[in-house]
C-alpha cells in the first residue's frame, strides 16, 4: 500500500499550518469546529421547522374561522416550533380546566423551550469569531519575536531575506485567524436573524390565538366568572 503521509505533508495548506506553529494548528482546529457547528445548526434549525410554518398559519385560519377542532388537528403532533406553540395555545385555551393565565404561561414555556433549542450552538460561533483573530495575532507576535531574536543573534551578518521569511510566516497566523473569524461571524449573524424572526412569529401566533379565543361556553362560564370578578 502506498504511504500517502509524505504527499499530505507536501500540500501547501499543510505546509502553511506547519510553518505557522502551534497557534496555526489551533486555528485550523477552530475552522473544523466552525464548519461542524454550522452544518449541525442548519440541520437543527431544519428540524425545528424555522423555514416552514404552513401548518401553523393554516391552523390560525381555522381558529379564526371558528373551526377549533380542525385547527388543533392541523398542528397536533407536528415537530416544528411554530406548530408546537400553536398546539399549546389552542389546546390550553380549549381545556375548560385551564384558566387564561395558566394557558398563557404554558404557551410561553413551550415558546421559550423552542427558542432555547434554536439558540443552541450560537455561543460557540460567537466564541470562535472572537478568539480566532486573537490567536492569529498571538501567533504573529510570537513569530515576530522569534524573527527579531534571530536578527539580534546574527548581528551585522543578518540576512534580510531570512528576516523577511520569518515575518511572512508570522503573518500567516493573523490571516488564518481572520479567515476563520469572518465566516463564523457571518454565520452567527445569519442564525441570530433566523432566531429573531422565529421569536417574532411565535409571539405573533400566540397573541393572535389568545386575542381571537372563542367566547366561553355555558359550561365554562361559571368557572370564568369568578376570575373576571376577581380581576375587577
Amino acid at each position: 500500500m502506498t504511504d500517502i503521509t509524505p504527499a499530505l505533508a507536501d500540500l501547501p495548506l499543510i505546509g502553511m499550518i506547519r510553518d505557522g506553529g502551534w497557534t496555526m494548528w489551533l486555528i485550523a482546529a477552530l475552522s473544523v469546529i466552525t464548519l461542524a457547528v454550522v452544518l449541525w445548526k442548519l440541520w437543527s434549525l431544519w428540524r425545528l421547522g424555522v423555514w416552514g410554518g404552513s401548518h401553523s398559519r393554516r391552523a390560525l385560519q381555522l381558529w379564526t374561522a371558528g373551526q377549533r377542532a380542525q385547527a388543533l388537528a392541523e398542528v397536533k403532533g407536528r415537530p416544528s416550533a411554530r406548530a408546537r406553540v400553536v398546539q399549546a395555545a389552542i389546546g390550553t385555551t380549549l381545556d375548560p380546566a385551564i384558566d387564561d393565565k395558566t394557558a398563557r404561561e404554558e404557551t410561553g414555556r413551550v415558546a421559550r423551550q423552542a427558542l432555547y433549542r434554536a439558540r443552541e450552538g450560537l455561543r460557540a460561533l460567537e466564541l470562535i469569531a472572537t478568539i480566532a483573530p486573537l490567536l492569529g495575532l498571538l501567533g504573529t507576535v510570537l513569530g515576530m519575536i522569534s524573527a527579531f531574536q534571530v536578527l539580534q543573534e546574527a548581528g551585522s551578518r543578518a540576512d534580510p531575506s531570512a528576516l523577511a521569511g520569518g515575518i511572512w510566516e508570522a503573518l500567516l497566523t493573523t490571516a488564518a485567524g481572520m479567515a476563520v473569524a469572518i465566516p463564523a461571524g457571518i454565520a452567527l449573524s445569519w442564525f441570530e436573524s433566523i432566531v429573531d424572526r422565529l421569536q417574532a412569529d411565535l409571539e405573533d401566533l400566540a397573541t393572535r390565538i389568545f386575542v381571537k379565543a372563542p367566547a366561553p361556553t355555558p359550561i365554562e362560564a361559571p368557572r370564568r366568572a369568578p376570575l373576571l370578578a376577581a380581576a375587577e
